[in-house]
């Protein structure tokens, strides 16, 4: 029997206890994994199902999380879009040649998750072979995070030609938020096809913008993803950093529920969205590298925020970061389990 804590607590349902994933749970603190990025480039181990599976897996041998997450990047779709990239260490993914005119927009090609990404979904479907009991979410870029990509090159703090193009030519850059957000519907829905039992969508700098920005630029394309995924029956998760300013406009997105990152208290996150919304979050990733009994602090801080432990589940407010101890991810699964379901 596949274990559901984690959707049904997406969709606001009783479990029973809290359940928990990490961002970033397949990643650089495992052994294991270091030891596949020795002999294989990132994308390899991406573009290899039966690698992809491995690494997603790996985890869920360690920790009695609820779930797995596919192991991808935000920029895979872009090699369907035609553009090339790389992702490269320290950086994460660098676009040679940025999109910044009208005519580069107009000139990516069509999106077909099927045709562009089959490996994806293969190892969505290979990890269900192995894993009988957790379910395992799929992912995707959003649309802003995608589009500071292919427009600045790489990551960018400032945002300085994203910004320039969103008020420059407005038309242009309303445009590539099209082409993206229709290439993220049939990705994400492409992924639920194969397998996945939830999708998280991650704009993780949706933060730099201003609230009149993201009402007016932004929120529309998201609503149209989280419309366009409803049908399919798998809760949605809407993750961002820096944002804060933006909780009330993100609780229209339309998504299930909302990923948090550390800066705001959960109690005051759902005070501010509402209490129909679900959240996820949202121990800071830091707090990992200290000792036990700091990480059981910690942790409980952050349940005692949500009481009745409703609709909640943990997660971290990013990725686990690299110098991070396995005993303590181990450690903090265990304590969220015992002490998330000891009010319910």
């Amino acid at each position: 029997m596949r274990r559901d804590r984690l959707t049904r607590a997406l969709r606001g349902e009783p479990t029973d206890t809290t359940p928990i994933w990490l961002m970033r749970q397949a990643g650089r603190h495992l052994p294991g994994y270091r030891a596949l990025r020795a002999q294989h480039p990132i994308l390899e181990i991406a573009r290899t199902p039966a690698l992809a599976a491995q690494v997603t897996l790996e985890p869920l041998r360690r920790y009695d999380v609820d779930a797995g997450v596919v192991f991808a990047d935000i920029s895979l779709p872009f090699e369907g879009l035609g553009v090339p990239f790389s992702i490269d260490p320290g950086l994460g993914p660098v676009v040679a040649q940025p999109i910044r005119r009208r005519e580069q927009v107009d000139a990516l090609r069509a999106f077909s998750a099927a045709r562009d990404l089959p490996y994806v979904g293969e190892a969505i479907e290979r990890f269900l072979e192995e894993e009988r009991e957790r379910p395992i979410l799929g992912f995707a870029g959003g649309p802003f995070t995608l589009a500071s990509y292919l427009i600045e090159g790489r990551a960018s703090r400032e945002m300085t030609e994203t910004k320039r193009l969103l008020y420059a030519d407005p038309a242009t850059f309303d445009r590539l938020l099209e082409r993206l957000t229709e290439m993220t519907i049939d990705y994400l829905t492409f992924q639920a096809a194969r397998g996945a039992a939830a999708l998280q969508l991650f704009d993780t700098w949706v933060g730099a913008v201003g609230l009149r920005t993201f009402e007016r630029r932004l929120l529309g394309p998201l609503r149209s993803i989280f419309d366009a995924l409803r049908p399919l029956g798998r809760p949605t998760i809407y993750f961002s950093t820096g944002s804060s300013h933006l909780v009330e406009a993100l609780a229209r997105t339309g998504a299930d529920a909302l990923g948090v990152d550390w800066r705001e208290p959960l109690g005051s996150v759902r005070r501010r969205a509402g209490p129909a919304l679900a959240l996820q979050g949202n121990l800071e990733p830091a707090a990992l590298l200290a000792g036990p009994e700091a990480v059981r602090r910690e942790a409980a801080a952050v349940l005692a925020e949500l009481p009745d432990r409703r609709a909640h589940v943990f997660n971290l407010g990013h990725g686990v970061l690299p110098e991070t101890d396995p005993a303590r991810v181990g450690e903090l699964v265990e304590f969220v389990h015992a002490a998330g379901g000891s009010r319910r």
